[in-house]
């Protein structure tokens, strides 16, 4: 699943995203409201790691959608 589809069925995706990373917050997801570049940042944040993991467990997941 590529990421615009993500974005268009965030709402339903949300509770996945979760599940895999359970540190983000309610308000993380507000602010992050489906968009790629805000839930790399969060997960940097919560996670404590560099942008190129955060990618690269973004994609891992995108892909098992």
């Amino acid at each position: 699943m590529n990421w615009d589809q993500v974005e268009g069925h965030w709402q339903q995706l949300k509770g996945r995203v979760k599940q895999k990373w359970g540190k983000l917050t309610d308000d993380d997801f507000e602010v992050i409201a489906g968009r790629r570049d805000e839930l790399l940042g969060k997960l940097q944040e919560r996670y404590g790691i560099e942008r190129e993991q955060a990618e690269r467990q973004l994609d891992e997941f995108t892909e098992r959608l």
